[in-house]
């Protein structure tokens, strides 16, 4: 699952749960609760983090980027397509999931995550519905300009869900 956090409207971290977490502990205490906002990538949907330190423990895979080792039960030939792949078996059973996932989401479901984002953290901004309605009209450059005046990594984000094969961007505009 991949997260995207915001403190105050500015993009804090996205990756993972344990990166979003990280960042989030190293925060000042918050004022309100609702200076952090955290949402799933996929659905667009507002999520809670825990934030409690665990106890260090030694686990297999790259637990700081949310790998977690699990069983794989593959024919031997499965195995040796893999392990000829670039980066080994997991590195491409990475890359296939990541591009099933990518074509696996329509129009309409990147629309409804970038509302259900926009809707929680933009809501109040001007020209919010005009700005959605753009979202589902598909028309980007109907949303830049009605988005112009918002703090960049919102609209920057937002664009990102609505329209996935721009890819994320970093803050600033795109």
């Amino acid at each position: 699952m991949m997260l995207t956090a915001f403190h105050n409207g500015a993009l804090l971290a996205r990756g993972g749960p344990d990166v979003v977490a990280a960042s989030a502990r190293a925060l000042p205490p918050l004022a309100r609760s609702s200076d952090l906002l955290v949402f799933d990538d996929e659905t667009g949907r507002q999520v809670d983090i825990d934030l409690h330190v665990m106890p260090e423990q030694r686990h297999r895979g790259r637990p700081a980027l949310g790998v977690k080792a699990r069983e794989v039960t593959l024919l031997p030939r499965h195995w040796d397509w893999l392990n000829a792949q670039r980066g080994g078996a997991s590195a491409a059973l990475r890359r296939l999931v990541d591009e099933a996932r990518a074509r696996g989401r329509t129009e309409a479901e990147c629309r409804d995550s970038a509302f259900r984002f926009l809707n929680v953290i933009a809501g109040d901004l001007p020209q919010f519905e005009n700005a959605v309605r753009e979202i589902y009209a598909g028309n980007r450059a109907g949303y830049d300009h009605l988005t112009h005046d918002w703090p960049a990594d919102i609209r920057n984000h937002g664009r990102s869900l609505a329209w996935p094969d721009q890819g994320h961007t970093s803050g600033g505009d795109a």
